[in-house]
C-alpha cells in the first residue's frame, strides 16, 4: 500500500492523460488498435493480418479468463475500498483487485506482438509498461495485482506461440500454376499456402469446401460473363467499387470489418465487461481468419479463371488481385466478419449483413468476380461464422 500511495501522489497531467488513454475501452481496446495499426504499418496481406489478431485475441481471452477465475477465487479488495484516504483517479472497476485484467491484456499482447513483430519488440514492451503504470498511477490496483497479471499474461501467450509456431504459416509454397485450359494463369499467386494453414474452428481449411465453380466453357459461366459486359456502370457504382478496393478492401478489409465490431462494442457499452470485450475480440478474429483459410482452400484447389483471363478483351474497373476468382475474397471475408458480429449484436445483424453484402457485390460492378464467385463466398464466409457461432454458444458465456 505505501508503494502504491506513492505513486498516486505522484500524480501530474502527463499522468492523468496516461490513465485515460489506457483506460478507454475495455483492457483490450488499445492493443487491439497497436494490432491493427502496427499490421498496417508493415502492408501485412489479409491473411496474416487476420493469423496477427486472431493469435493476440486469443492470447488476452484466454488470459482474461484465468484471471476472472483467480478474481473470484481471491475476492481481493480494490485499494481505496481498504484504505479511504486513498482517492483513485477512476471509478473502481466492478471487480475484484487480484490479478490485475489490464496487466494480463499487457502481458499477453506485447508477448504475442513481439514475436510476430519482432523488430518493434521493444515498442509494445514500453506500451505494456504504460499501461501497468497507468493503473498505478489511477490507484485502482496493487502493485501485486500488475505483477500477477503481467506473469499470467505472458504465461498464456507463451502457450499461444507455441500453436503459432505450428501453424503453417511460415510455410513456402512449392506448387506450380496449372496449365491446362480454362485455369487462372499468372506468376507468383498471392500466398496459396495460406490454404493451409491450421484452422481455430474448422478442422481444417477444405472443411467446408464449396463444389467446384462453373467449367471456363460452360453455358453458366458464358451467362455470367455477359452479366458483367452488360452491367451499366455509374459513378455511384464506380465510387463504391474503389471504396471497398482502396478504402476498406484488400489491404484494409480487416481494418474496415474490426472497426465495425469496436463501434459496437462502445456503442452497447461491452468495453465495460472486460470478459465479454475479450470474448468478442476472439470470436470475431478467429471467424475472420478461419474464413480466410476456408476461401484460400477452395481458391487453389479449384484455380478459377478471372474474367480478364477469360475475355482478353474485357476492362476491369482496376487491377485484379493475384490469385484465383473462385470464391471471392470479399465475400468471404466480409460476410464472415457481419456474421460473427451481427452474433454479437444482433439488433445490428441485418445491416451488417446488407454491409457485407455490398462489399461483395461490389466485385461485379468491378468486373472482377462473376456471380458465382460472389454468392459462394458470401455462403462461405457465413458458414464459417456458423461454426464459430455454434462453440461460442457452448463456451459458458451465457
Amino acid at each position: 500500500m505505501k508503494q502504491l500511495q506513492a505513486m498516486v501522489s505522484q500524480r501530474n497531467a502527463a499522468a492523468l492523460d496516461q490513465i485515460a488513454f489506457w483506460d478507454t475501452g475495455a483492457p483490450a481496446y488499445r492493443w487491439n488498435e497497436i494490432t491493427i495499426s502496427t499490421a498496417l504499418k508493415n502492408n501485412l496481406p489479409v491473411n496474416f493480418a487476420s493469423r496477427a489478431l486472431a493469435l493476440v485475441h486469443v492470447a488476452i481471452y484466454d488470459g482474461t479468463v484465468t484471471a476472472w477465475a483467480a478474481k473470484n477465487t481471491y475476492r481481493r479488495a480494490r485499494p481505496s475500498e481498504v484504505d479511504r484516504s486513498l482517492t483513485p483517479a477512476l471509478p473502481n472497476p466492478q471487480s475484484p483487485s487480484y490479478p490485475s485484467e489490464h496487466a494480463v491484456a499487457a502481458g499477453a499482447a506485447s508477448t504475442m506482438l513481439a514475436y510476430l513483430f519482432p523488430n518493434d519488440a521493444r515498442l509494445f514492451a514500453d506500451k505494456a509498461e504504460e499501461a501497468i503504470r497507468s493503473r498505478l498511477l489511477a490507484g485502482v490496483q496493487y502493485p501485486s495485482d500488475i505483477s500477477a497479471g503481467l506473469e499470467l499474461g505472458r504465461a498464456v501467450a507463451a502457450h499461444v506461440i507455441e500453436r503459432a509456431k505450428a501453424d503453417g504459416s511460415d510455410a513456402r509454397w512449392t506448387g506450380s500454376v496449372p496449365t491446362e485450359p480454362g485455369k487462372w494463369t499468372g506468376t507468383n499467386p498471392i500466398l496459396p499456402q495460406a490454404a493451409t494453414w491450421k484452422t481455430w474452428v474448422l478442422s481444417s481449411g477444405s472443411e467446408l469446401r464449396p463444389g467446384p465453380p462453373p467449367a471456363y466453357d460452360s453455358p453458366q459461366l458464358a451467362a455470367e460473363m455477359n452479366e458483367l459486359r452488360n452491367f451499366q456502370r455509374t459513378p455511384k457504382t464506380n465510387a463504391d467499387a474503389f471504396f471497398w478496393e482502396y478504402a476498406s478492401g484488400g489491404l484494409r478489409n480487416y481494418w474496415f470489418w474490426n472497426d465495425q465490431l469496436e463501434r459496437k462494442m462502445m456503442e452497447y457499452r461491452l468495453d465495460a465487461n472486460p470478459p465479454r470485450a475479450a470474448r468478442a475480440y476472439a470470436l470475431w478474429s478467429i471467424a475472420f481468419y478461419d474464413a480466410g483459410v476456408a476461401c484460400w482452400d477452395a481458391k487453389y484447389a479449384y484455380w478459377q479463371i478471372r474474367p480478364f483471363q477469360l475475355d482478353p478483351n474485357w476492362r476491369t474497373l482496376f487491377p485484379t488481385p493475384n490469385h484465383p476468382s473462385y470464391p471471392a475474397a470479399h465475400g468471404c471475408f466480409s460476410s464472415a466478419a457481419a456474421a460473427a458480429t451481427g452474433y454479437l449484436f444482433p439488433r445490428n445483424a441485418q445491416a451488417l449483413n446488407a454491409l457485407a453484402d455490398e462489399a461483395a457485390e461490389s466485385r461485379i460492378w468491378a468486373g472482377i468476380h462473376y456471380r458465382s464467385d460472389v454468392t459462394v463466398g458470401l455462403a462461405l464466409g457465413r458458414a464459417v461464422a456458423q461454426r464459430v457461432v455454434d462453440v461460442a454458444r457452448r463456451d459458458g458465456s451465457r
